[in-house]
């Protein structure tokens, strides 16, 4: 069994359905792209985890713990962390009290604060600058180290090259495959075409709430797969 392992899915706020019949593994090692266009309820996605949503059927098991009915905090409990779409960097904190932040779950792991430092020199340098006096690609950096502060087993992105240049992107690419070889696998939501194929190796495209394709990333510029990214 998947460390994340969704089976039958179905999602949303209130009485309104967002997601349907999803089926999703993600493992430590991994990295899974959720592509699609915007309202696809890819966001909705990861919030489910987190008890963001009305979960109506299906499961979702997180280390092989069924999460639908328990409290929120769970999924973190497990080795799920999830750096948000707009980074959500608190303006009141420094940088180094928003990365102490991200250890709230206490689990015991590789990751401290000097280990996220080494992965981002520039935020020991502006340790102790407001979180929001960052630039937006050090915001990321940020967003993505208060996440891996909670040693997950598997760090959810969502939309991480959101408002990035082209060469921010790239130094994401090689962040991001760093973060993987230390261990702990990936399932990102990203429009970005260009990172998803330099960081992923299994791709799955939403639309509707739903999930309409999957593939290898390797193939994502087949002719087949492009249709179902065009939908």
């Amino acid at each position: 069994m998947s460390f994340i392992d969704l089976k039958g899915l179905r999602a949303g706020y209130g009485n309104s359905v967002i997601l349907r019949d999803i089926d999703l593994e993600v493992d430590e090692g991994e990295a899974v792209a959720v592509v699609g266009k915007n309202g696809a309820g890819k966001s909705t996605l990861l919030m489910s985890l987190f008890g963001g949503t009305t979960v109506s059927g299906g499961s979702m098991r997180v280390g092989g713990v069924e999460l639908r009915g328990l409290p929120a905090y769970r999924a973190a409990k497990q080795g799920v962390a999830l750096s948000p779409q707009g980074r959500m960097i608190l303006p009141h904190l420094t940088v180094g009290e928003n990365l102490r932040l991200g250890a709230a779950c206490r689990r015991k792991g590789p990751w401290t604060v000097d280990k996220v430092y080494e992965l981002f020199p520039v935020l020991r340098e502006r340790r102790n600058a407001a979180g929001t006096a960052l630039s937006g690609g050090q915001q990321q950096m940020l967003a993505v180290g208060r996440a891996l502060m909670g040693n997950p087993r598997v760090l959810l992105l969502d939309e991480p090259s959101e408002g990035l240049s082209p060469v921010l992107v790239d130094e994401l690419v090689g962040t991001f495959n760093q973060i993987r070889a230390a261990g702990a696998g990936l399932l990102m939501v990203e429009q970005h075409l260009n990172l998803v194929r330099r960081v992923s190796t299994r791709f799955v495209v939403m639309a509707k709430g739903e999930i309409i394709d999957r593939g290898l990333t390797v193939e994502i510029d087949s002719e087949r797969h492009r249709a179902a990214l065009a939908f």
